[in-house]
């Protein structure tokens, strides 16, 4: 067979391969007139400087994915969002490709506007303790993925959700990212993604009750009770905090990420409380600690509702910079 004629029909187990090849392997594989002949007879593509396509059809989101991998400098990898789908988490999806390329490498030619955006980073850790060793094409771990998409989000519920659904969505081991955290102690938003995966495995269940709690007592608003039984239809529930007098209760959600199915059944207990029962609020850890100002807000409103006349104090916007309440007794 002529080096022409393989080029235009390379092997099929090259082929299941590799579609996509920078410049390098193509010419040491097929020969540099082989490949340049296939891309003249159309045969073949180049869809950007030093990466050429095996075959001439619209490419693929593989192929779109490669082509933008080895249009960078050798060492880099896919990483972000995009590494994230690779790794199977779903509801993240971003039309841009996020590659990670060596500190001090070269930034790669311009894609095509007929390839999504190529988004650059980079880094110094680019060894198989943050790149997976098998995983192709190249990609960050999914720890390491987590931690970037948290540094390159707009807004701390963007990060904070992709980390606890990667948590529900069984892709990840606390361990391996509170390892991955403390490698990158000054990455931008690393202190809320340790938070969240303390959250999603429930290392501080009670932490989020105990951050209400002292709102409530530096606002000053009335002591509530605590985990009083209420009974409805099928069976019994406890109510995490309750001012009866009042007729206003609240439910504290440390991970509001259930599956649908315990995301279901704690949607029918609420009803179930408010039937016949008090006004029911419901905060997630989140809102609590991020924005105590907006907690406030709807539960002074809520005790008013229900006849309390008092004034609550002012309190500081993040939980850090909270003095530590003197807990009253009734």
């Amino acid at each position: 067979m002529s080096r022409m004629l393989l080029a235009a029909r390379p092997s099929t187990r090259f082929a299941r391969v590799m579609t996509v090849l920078r410049a390098a392997d193509a010419f040491a594989t097929y020969g540099r007139g082989a490949v340049r002949h296939a891309v003249r007879s159309d045969r073949w593509q180049r869809p950007v400087r030093g990466v050429y396509v095996t075959h001439n059809g619209p490419l693929s989101s593989t192929d779109r994915l490669w082509v933008a991998l080895l249009a960078c400098p050798n060492d880099s990898a896919l990483s972000g969002a995009t590494a994230l789908e690779l790794h199977g988490l779903s509801g993240f999806d971003d039309p841009r490709t996020f590659v990670t390329i060596p500190d001090g490498a070269d930034r790669p030619h311009p894609l095509p506007p007929s390839l999504p955006e190529l988004v650059i980073h980079r880094s110094e850790r680019l060894g198989d303790r943050d790149v997976h060793p098998v995983r192709r094409p190249r990609q960050t771990r999914v720890e390491r993925n987590l931690i970037d998409h948290a540094s390159w989000s707009t807004s701390d519920r963007h990060a904070r959700a992709a980390v606890l659904a990667a948590f529900q969505q069984g892709l990840v081991r606390a361990s391996d990212v509170l390892a991955a955290v403390d490698r990158r102690p000054t990455a931008r938003r690393v202190g809320l993604v340790r938070e969240s995966v303390l959250d999603a495995v429930g290392g501080i269940q009670s932490l989020p009750e105990k951050d209400f709690d002292d709102l409530v007592l530096l606002a000053g608003l009335p002591r509530p009770s605590r985990q009083r039984a209420v009974r409805g239809r099928d069976g019994r529930y406890y109510l995490d905090v309750e001012w009866a007098e009042h007729g206003v209760a609240v439910e504290v959600h440390g991970l509001p990420h259930h599956g649908i199915v315990q995301w279901s059944a704690d949607l029918v207990r609420a009803n179930e409380i408010v039937i016949d029962g008090p006004r029911l609020l419901i905060f997630t850890s989140y809102v609590i600690r991020h924005e105590p100002g907006l907690v406030l807000d709807q539960l002074v409103r809520a005790l008013r509702s229900g006849g309390w006349t008092g004034t609550p104090r002012p309190v500081a916007t993040r939980p850090s910079r909270w003095p530590a309440p003197q807990h009253r007794t009734r």
